[in-house]
């Protein structure tokens, strides 16, 4: 039986790197992100429901979703956020599962589910063991803005519509501090692995 982990954490903690990491070891990771951008190319059941939903006011010159100003619409309004992730969130369960499955039948011995909102979205019931990737408020806010161009103000409207790290930690199997350098990372990494004796 595969060992499904969930890799969780906030916008800019680094769950990517950990993500390179894993990878880098030989274990599939599933990119709820990616799936997310799968499940809404043009010509998608979620593609169509979502133009159903927010109007054409939101699509690109060749027809794809604009996802500047579809985030602009849900970042600073919960119930069009609702709406949007009653569309996407189960057709990215239902690609996810069935990826995972794939991995399953092909023998795979630990599969990762990287889901930035693992607790949010109500996921944890797909997983066996819940990894966190966790770094402090200032550093987390100081990232963002560096990596994405933000100001301070939109940095803190794209952390806060998430819930708070420190909340997710209580509920992590375990915790990998990314405060530090990359090497620290990958040492904590690779002991929760060999502990789960998931490699």
């Amino acid at each position: 039986m595969a060992l499904t982990i969930g890799l969780t954490g906030g916008i800019a903690s680094g769950k990517s790197t950990v993500t390179k990491m894993l990878r880098g070891l030989g274990i599939p990771v599933i990119d709820a992100d990616q799936v997310a951008r799968d499940v809404v190319k043009v010509g998608e059941e979620a593609y169509e429901q979502i133009i159903k939903t927010f109007g054409q006011d939101i699509l690109q010159e060749n027809g794809e979703i604009d996802r500047a100003k579809l985030g602009a619409i849900v970042f600073y309004n919960e119930q069009e956020r609702k709406k949007l992730n009653a569309i996407v969130h189960p057709a990215v369960r239902r690609r996810m599962l069935a990826e995972k499955e794939a991995y399953v039948q092909k023998g795979a011995k630990t599969i990762v589910l990287d889901i930035p909102l693992l607790f949010e979205s109500e996921l944890t019931h797909l997983i066996d063991k819940i990894i966190v990737v966790y770094v402090d408020d200032d550093i987390q806010l100081e990232r963002l803005m560096k990596r994405n161009g933000f100001s301070e103000e939109e940095a803190l409207a794209r952390i806060r519509s998430q819930m708070p790290l420190h909340e997710k930690v209580k509920k992590a199997d375990a915790v990998i501090n990314n405060n530090g350098t990359i090497e620290e990372t990958k040492q904590q990494l690779l002991r929760i692995l060999k502990e789960w004796n998931a490699l």
